[in-house]
C-alpha cells in the first residue's frame, strides 16, 4: 500500500511538472512569437487551458476582445446544436392556391421558403439543384394541369429583407463569400462567373458565361489582364436587390475558363425561375409576366399571399450535416442562416439583430459575461465582431460535455495535425479547437492575431511554432 501510495503520488508530480514544462515552452515561444517583426503593432491573445481539469495552462489577454474571423463560427455551431438540435431540418415547400377547372390552375404556385441554406447546393445528394426542380415538377404534373392562370410566387418573408449583417464590408458582399441569406436561398446564393482573360498584361478580359446560367449583362466589366503569376485579384461589386454592379481587377494572362463566384441579389428569385422555365418546356403556361417575391409585395404596399394545398415538402439535411461543411468550408451562408433560424424559432421572425441578441443571452445563462461576445454576424465576416479567447475556450469546453460533441468535433478541419477551426479577415489570423499531447493531455485552445503587418502564411507558421508546444 505504501509503495501504491508512494507511485500515485510520483505520478501527480510528473503530470505536475509536464504541465509546468508545457507552460513553460509556451511562455518561452509566445515571447519569441510577440517580438517578431509581423506582430510590432499586432494585438494578440492566447489562453489554453487542460481539456479534463479546466486549469489554465496559458493566458495572455484572454479578456481582450479581438476580431475573430471565422473561428467565431465555432460560436454559432455550438449554440445551433444546443437551440436546433443535431435533427433539427429546415423545410421548403410547394403549394398551389385557387382551383383547378378544365386543365387550368386558377390561382398561384408558391416555393414556400424557411431559410434553408441548403436548398439547391451541390454538397449533398438531396439538395442538387437539378434534383428538387424534378421533384417539383413531378409534382406539378400530378395536377394535370397545362395552364397555370396566376403567378410563381417567392414565399421569401420569414426571414427579414435586411440580407445581410451591419458591417459586412463592400469588397465582399457582390462575392460568394459575402452572399446574404433570405427566406427562400438558391444553390447557396452564389454562381460562378467564367472568364477569359488576353494573353499580355493590360489586356481586356471577356466574360463568358455563367453556372448556373443568369443574365449577367447587368455586370460592368472592368476586368484586365494581371501579371503572369498575379493569381484571382478579380472581385465582383454587387450589392443585394441591385440591378447593376461592377468586375473590378486581374485574373492571370492566358486563362482561357477562369472562374470566379459571386453572390446572388435575389436569392428567392431563381428557384422560382428555373421551376417556371421548366414547366414552360413541358408545356405548361404562366400568366404571370415575372415569378414575384417578397420585394415586389413590399414595392407594391401588398401583403404576401400563401398557398392552401401543398403539393410536396422538401427537407433539408440534417443540422449536424450542415454544421459538418459549415466549418470544414466555413460556409460564412450558413452562419447567418443560423442565426436567423434561432430568431425565427424563438420569436417567429428571422432576423440577425435578435439571433444575436439570443446568443448572447444563451451563454450568459452559462455563466459566460455577455461582453465577450461583442458579435454582429454568424460567421466572423463581420470586421466589427470582438470576442475573446477566454469565451472561445469556454465555449469549446462545454460542448466537450454535450452529447453532440462528437458531430461538433468532426466537423472541425484538420490544421498541422490538430483539430481546430481557422479564421482570415483582413490582417485578422485565428485558431481554436482541441489537440491531444503525446503523452495523453488534452487541451482547449483559442489563438488570435489582430493587424499584423506582412504575409498571412509568415504569420500562420509563426503560429504553428507556438501551437507546436502542446503536441
Amino acid at each position: 500500500m505504501k509503495k501504491a501510495g508512494l507511485f500515485f503520488a510520483f505520478y501527480i508530480l510528473h503530470l505536475a511538472l509536464w504541465a509546468q514544462t508545457v507552460t513553460q515552452k509556451l511562455q518561452k515561444a509566445y515571447q519569441q512569437f510577440e517580438t517578431d517583426s509581423q506582430l510590432k503593432h499586432a494585438l494578440v491573445s492566447l489562453y489554453v487551458i487542460n481539456a479534463k481539469t479546466g486549469e489554465v495552462v496559458f493566458d495572455k489577454n484572454s479578456q481582450i476582445g479581438l476580431a475573430p474571423a471565422s473561428t467565431q463560427k465555432i460560436i454559432t455551431a455550438a449554440t445551433a446544436f444546443e437551440l436546433l438540435g443535431n435533427e433539427y431540418r429546415y423545410k421548403t415547400e410547394l403549394g398551389y392556391d385557387g382551383k383547378i377547372e378544365n386543365g387550368v390552375l386558377k390561382g398561384n404556385l408558391y416555393i414556400v421558403g424557411h431559410g434553408d441554406p441548403t436548398l439547391g447546393s451541390w454538397r449533398y445528394p438531396t439538395t442538387i439543384d437539378t434534383n428538387i426542380l424534378n421533384t417539383w415538377l413531378g409534382a406539378v404534373h400530378k395536377l394535370k394541369v397545362k395552364k397555370i392562370d396566376g403567378d410563381m410566387i417567392a414565399v421569401d418573408n420569414k426571414f427579414e429583407t435586411q440580407t445581410i449583417p451591419g458591417g459586412w464590408i463592400w469588397e465582399d458582399i457582390g462575392n460568394y463569400y459575402g452572399a446574404g441569406v433570405s427566406g427562400l436561398n438558391w444553390h447557396e446564393n452564389q454562381y460562378d462567373l467564367k472568364l477569359q482573360a488576353g494573353n499580355s498584361e493590360g489586356d481586356s478580359v471577356k466574360i463568358i458565361s455563367t453556372n448556373p446560367e443568369l443574365d449577367y449583362n447587368y455586370l460592368i466589366n472592368e476586368l484586365s489582364t494581371g501579371p503572369k503569376g498575379s493569381g484571382d485579384n478579380a472581385y465582383i461589386y454587387l450589392p443585394p436587390y441591385s440591378h447593376n454592379g461592377f468586375v473590378r481587377g486581374t485574373i492571370p494572362p492566358g486563362e482561357k475558363s477562369f472562374i470566379i463566384s459571386g453572390s446572388l441579389q435575389i436569392p428567392s428569385f431563381y428557384p422560382v425561375v428555373y421551376l417556371g422555365n421548366k414547366l414552360y418546356k413541358e408545356g405548361i403556361k404562366i400568366s404571370g409576366d415575372e415569378p414575384k417575391t417578397g420585394l415586389v409585395f413590399a414595392a407594391n404596399h401588398e401583403k404576401m399571399s400563401y398557398p392552401n394545398q401543398i403539393l410536396d415538402t422538401h427537407y433539408s439535411p440534417s443540422l449536424d450535416s450542415i454544421i459538418y461543411w459549415f466549418l470544414q468550408k466555413s460556409i460564412n451562408l450558413y452562419g447567418e442562416a443560423m442565426i436567423k433560424t434561432f430568431a425565427y424559432e424563438k420569436k417567429g421572425f428571422g432576423a440577425t439583430d435578435t439571433g444575436v441578441v439570443i446568443v448572447k443571452d444563451f451563454w450568459k445563462q452559462k455563466g459566460l459575461d455577455e461582453n465577450e461576445l461583442n458579435i454582429y454576424d454568424g460567421s466572423g465576416l463581420s470586421p466589427l465582431n470582438r470576442v475573446t479567447t477566454h469565451a472561445q475556450v469556454e465555449i469549446l469546453k462545454y460542448a466537450k460535455q454535450q452529447s453532440w460533441f462528437s458531430y461538433f468535433f468532426n466537423a472541425l478541419p484538420e490544421y498541422n495535425n490538430m483539430k481546430m477551426k481557422s479564421g482570415s479577415i483582413s490582417d485578422v489570423k485565428s485558431f481554436c479547437g482541441y489537440h491531444t499531447a503525446g503523452d495523453g493531455t488534452r487541451y482547449i485552445f483559442s489563438f488570435i492575431v489582430n493587424n499584423y503587418n506582412g504575409s498571412s502564411p509568415g504569420v500562420v507558421k509563426k503560429m504553428y511554432r507556438v501551437l507546436d508546444n502542446l503536441k
